[in-house]
């Protein structure tokens, strides 16, 4: 009787911390769906992978973000956009333009998020800005990066000009399009996407009173939240606690997302 072969899992493939990237990464995604974050099979979350710097994960293309799952998500070399694993064809669109070009040019950026969310669209529209006005906001004094829409990313020549308007910046608000962030790794940038689309949709339903009727914080008021932050913030223990009550809202969502 001849044997039958069974195709190789992913799990089988990669390494254990590049497992534990998929997870992470695919956690992400589902909890931003369930925030109510659901563009169709467009944005994408992307993540360098461990051991592997020319690496990246990017979910498929025909993928909403409540279907992605540890297996599902695609591997391609940042470099050149080739597929390495899961995927037939190479890395195009925003996923190349945005996402590898961000990777390839910050070695110590390793992950992106990109969205388009109503609240964080309409913020992108604002002539002002993101507004001082919440404790979220306060996060992002004087740490935000704005670029000018200058068409679709679609092609090569649009990377540059993103790279250096973002700089050491880890948020972006993509003006007229959307937000960005980045981060050491998937929790972070999921963090500070949690608070600028907080901060986004805070405004978003301040204004509805109109911007005369908008009490801003103070400079001064901000800056000495800015150095609480980083003096009682918590750092990585508070962001590794955050990650961990994460992970288990998306298992209660649905644990298939870690398949």
């Amino acid at each position: 009787m001849a044997t039958v072969m069974r195709p190789r899992s992913v799990r089988s493939q990669v390494s254990a911390e590049e497992w534990q990237a998929r997870v992470d990464l695919a956690c992400a995604h589902r909890l931003i769906a369930d925030s109510g974050i659901r563009d169709l099979t467009y944005n994408h979350l992307s993540a360098r992978v461990p051991g592997e710097p020319n690496r990246m994960l990017i979910k498929a293309t025909d993928e909403m973000f409540d279907e992605v799952t540890a297996s599902s998500l695609q591997k391609y070399d940042i470099e050149t956009g080739a597929p390495v694993l899961g995927a037939t064809k190479g890395l195009t669109g925003g996923g190349l333009i945005i996402h590898a070009g961000i990777l390839g040019r910050k070695p110590e950026i390793n992950a992106v998020f990109h969205t388009h969310s109503a609240a964080n669209m309409a913020v992108s529209c604002h002539k002002c800005g993101l507004l001082p006005i919440t404790q979220a906001a306060a996060r992002f004094h004087n740490a935000i990066a704005y670029h000018k829409f200058g068409g679709y990313e679609l092609e090569i020549k649009m990377r540059d000009r993103l790279i250096e308007d973002l700089g050491d910046h880890k948020a972006a608000l993509l003006e007229n399009h959307g937000a960005l962030t980045v981060g050491r790794n998937v929790c972070e940038a999921f963090l500070i996407h949690h608070s600028l689309e907080s901060a986004c949709r805070a405004q978003i339903g301040a204004l509805a009173g109109g911007l005369d009727n908008v009490k801003l914080t103070e400079p001064a008021v901000l800056d000495y939240a800015v150095q609480q932050l980083r003096q009682f913030g918590g750092g990585g223990a508070r962001a590794a606690a955050d990650w961990a009550a994460c992970l288990r809202r998306a298992e209660r969502l649905d644990p298939g997302f870690k398949e």
